[in-house]
């Protein structure tokens, strides 16, 4: 397969913002937490620095040595960010044009056609039997205890990942902040709220996750999963291009009772929300079939 060549190292510095040393809005603390978060990089290791000491030397010295698996992981998590930094500054651009430049050395770094979309990450078997099981366990409990729902919701989330082995993790508690759990989804980890309660959530429950997400390094996802779903005046008052994905009761039986993979279901979120904004699109018109 090819290298990196130099004038794909031009394409990258204009992607990037790498002008001056500077790569898109990291600060050297936020640049090393990236690498280290994303890739598992110390990124200010001396032998980065062969080229120079900037953050931009450093990726382009990372680039050019590193593996190709590597190289390409390092360009799509930096993507990534760099379309959720742009999506919250509203910042105009022809995101398509530069997202079809990128992909182009991608796959001529994998060695496929320049046509070729990448090769998605392989679904896990669909265990009918499981899944039925855990269709059953969220239909059961709504029969329960006001007071036993809640965690037999969160139980219920947490089954479902690990189903679709997406490493679920326990609630954990952050200086007072409850976050209901974190699954990883693909090279991604999400932070989770859970809600079962009578009525839709509104805007000042959003408003109240995203705060917990502000507080958090600047690529992290979440997904709000609210069995009663949400209002439209909340949705609309919390507006667009924040890093929430929302699902609800109606999304999840959907997902279970047409057999639609969590997988497909969250790559179609997160795509249509990058595309749209929206933090909600109902499962049932992302798959209208």
């Amino acid at each position: 397969m090819d290298t990196i060549r130099t004038i794909d190292m031009m394409l990258i510095d204009d992607l990037f913002d790498m002008g001056g040393g500077y790569v898109l809005n990291f600060t050297d603390r936020t640049f090393a937490q990236f690498f280290a978060s994303e890739l598992g990089v110390n990124i200010d290791d001396p032998r980065y620095a062969q080229g120079g000491n900037s953050k931009a030397k450093r990726l382009r010295y990372f680039l050019q040595n590193v593996d190709k698996p590597t190289a390409i992981r390092t360009l799509d998590a930096l993507w990534q960010y760099r379309e959720a930094l742009r999506a919250r500054t509203k910042e105009p651009e022809k995101l398509e044009d530069a997202g079809r430049k990128l992909r182009s050395l991608i796959n001529r770094l994998e060695g496929r056609p320049d046509n070729t979309p990448p090769t998605p990450p392989a679904s896990p078997a669909f265990d009918k039997a499981k899944i039925a099981q855990i269709k059953g366990n969220l239909l059961s409990i709504t029969s329960l205890e006001p007071h036993a729902r809640g965690y037999a919701f969160e139980k219920f989330l947490r089954d479902l990942f690990d189903a679709y082995g997406l490493a679920p993790q326990d609630p954990f508690r952050l200086r007072g902040e409850q976050i209901d759990g974190s699954f990883q989804f693909g090279n991604e980890t999400y932070l989770v709220e859970a809600k079962w309660h009578g009525k839709p959530i509104g805007v000042g429950e959003l408003h109240v996750f995203h705060g917990k997400i502000e507080q958090k390094a600047a690529w992290t996802r979440s997904l709000f999963v609210s069995n009663s779903g949400f209002t439209e005046e909340g949705l609309a008052a919390f507006g667009r291009g924040k890093r929430v994905i929302c699902m609800d009761g109606y999304d999840l039986y959907e997902m279970l009772n047409r057999e639609i993979s969590l997988d497909e279901v969250l790559t179609r979120k997160v795509r249509g929300a990058a595309e749209t904004g929206a933090p909600f699109l109902r499962v049932r018109d992302l798959f209208p079939n």
